[in-house]
């Protein structure tokens, strides 16, 4: 199932305990977010550090491997997307998220609920893919 995964639940994948990091590591998961999003975890790097309780090393081993699991898409590739997005996604910072999944016709993976108010892209919490996943 491919996927769409919005920074919240990229952060939650630092948690080595959270259900969405389990569900990242399936092999029938094909999971993209935009290239941003690697940025915004960098930038929140010291946040993600203290709330983990990580290490330095931990958290680049993670990101790393987040790097394996998540395609990470430039904006030039979804850019003729985004017009369209802007005006479906309920809140203008998730339009590059709405953007990839117009292009990829595949649901959002987002635990934002105000994001389901829109009927043109399926939006789904961790906890519907855990009960579609059968977890």
């Amino acid at each position: 199932m491919k996927l769409i995964v919005n920074t919240n639940i990229l952060f939650s994948f630092f948690n080595e305990r959270s259900k969405a990091r389990e569900l990242s590591l399936l092999p029938d998961l094909e999971l993209h977010s935009p290239a941003f999003s690697i940025g915004e975890i960098a930038e929140h790097r010291s946040e993600i550090l203290t709330r983990f309780s990580l290490s330095d090393a931990q958290f680049l081993l993670i990101e790393r491997l987040l790097k394996v699991v998540v395609k990470f898409i430039k904006e030039e590739e979804y850019c003729e997307y985004l017009s369209e997005a802007r005006k479906v996604s309920p809140d203008p910072n998730d339009s590059d998220f709405f953007a990839l999944a117009l292009k990829f016709d595949c649901p959002l993976w987002s635990e934002d609920k105000r994001l389901k108010k829109q009927s043109r892209v399926k939006v789904l919490s961790t906890k519907e893919l855990m009960e579609l996943q059968f977890l």
